[in-house]
């Protein structure tokens, strides 16, 4: 009877593993916020976390290595927070990565800073969350990053493989329009959820998408084995980008991209033919001139 319970806890371990998706580490920086009681942090920090990994978001079974690595830093405001009452503003930046094929190298796949947090949490409070219905804002906005992450990790293995998940954002988005809560409607900001999701979701911004999955899976996934064919296909991605960039100047998808990639690109156009660089460059540099001197080292 013991191995019999033993088998059968282990059976549900393993289940359970396998049925999530995320591997969310959540970061609540609250060094500017003036309380006693400060276990309200670290609790905060374990109950974020737990709602993102314990939540089973798609119909897919995920293994423990599948698992999509990804942070929330959250950086408390305390001059917007309240304490007391149990009300907080922060910024956050959330960042998701992908493994590169036959390596232990992880590419940054979204980097996105959200300005506009404002929630409610009081110790033990229970985190509910309805895919149909706004039940409060701290589950919408988990939630929300939840089904955005996993959009932009199927467009890299599949061509516009993200499409169930940035649809189900985009039903946050409609839900939570109405709450008066920033961050959700068109207006006040560019940046904000509402333009991501209209981002995502909009057929002239579909091949910066398309290039995300170029990038990876016959950019980086083939690199070991034959980086010129590889530059060559971020190279082909990246002019998708580009002529996006055109239509839509600086949107909030464009920005994205190029936050989570001007790192990596500078190192994978900084070798290999000199006039496969200098291409790179003039193309990257006329999509975010911003950026301009993270790939100098590309033209050297």
């Amino acid at each position: 009877m013991r191995n019999f319970c033993l088998y059968i806890a282990l059976f549900l371990c393993i289940y359970t593993t396998r049925s999530q998706e995320l591997n969310c580490r959540v970061i609540v920086n609250a060094d500017r916020i003036q309380i006693t009681e400060r276990s309200i942090f670290q609790e905060m920090e374990t109950a974020f976390s737990d709602f993102m990994n314990n939540t089973k978001w798609t119909e897919d079974e995920f293994r423990t290595h599948e698992r999509i690595n990804c942070n929330l830093i959250l950086t408390l405001d305390p001059e917007a927070s309240d304490p007391g009452i149990g009300k907080f503003a922060a910024s956050v930046q959330i960042l998701s990565s992908r493994p590169v094929h036959n390596t232990s190298y992880e590419s940054i796949v979204f980097n996105f800073a959200d300005r506009d947090w404002v929630f409610e949490y009081v110790a033990s409070q229970p985190l509910q969350y309805n895919d149909n219905s706004f039940i409060n804002n701290i589950t919408s906005l988990l939630a929300y990053y939840a089904y955005v992450i996993l959009g932009f990790d199927y467009d890299t293995f599949s061509e516009l493989g993200g499409d169930p998940y940035f649809q189900k954002a985009g039903r946050v988005v409609t839900n939570a329009q109405q709450t008066g809560y920033p961050g959700w409607e068109q207006f006040n900001s560019i940046r904000n959820r509402y333009w991501l999701s209209e981002n995502v979701l909009n057929s002239q911004m579909a091949p910066i998408r398309e290039a995300l999955y170029e990038y990876h899976l016959q950019g980086l996934d083939i690199f070991q084995v034959n980086p010129d064919e590889a530059r060559k296909n971020i190279f082909d991605g990246l002019k998708k980008v580009l002529n996006v960039n055109q239509a839509r100047p600086r949107s909030i998808l464009t920005i994205s991209f190029m936050d989570a990639k001007t790192n990596e690109l500078a190192q994978i156009f900084s070798e290999g033919d000199p006039a496969v660089r200098r291409n790179a460059y003039n193309l990257l540099v006329n999509i975010d001139p911003t950026k301009r001197d993270a790939f100098q080292d590309m033209i050297k």
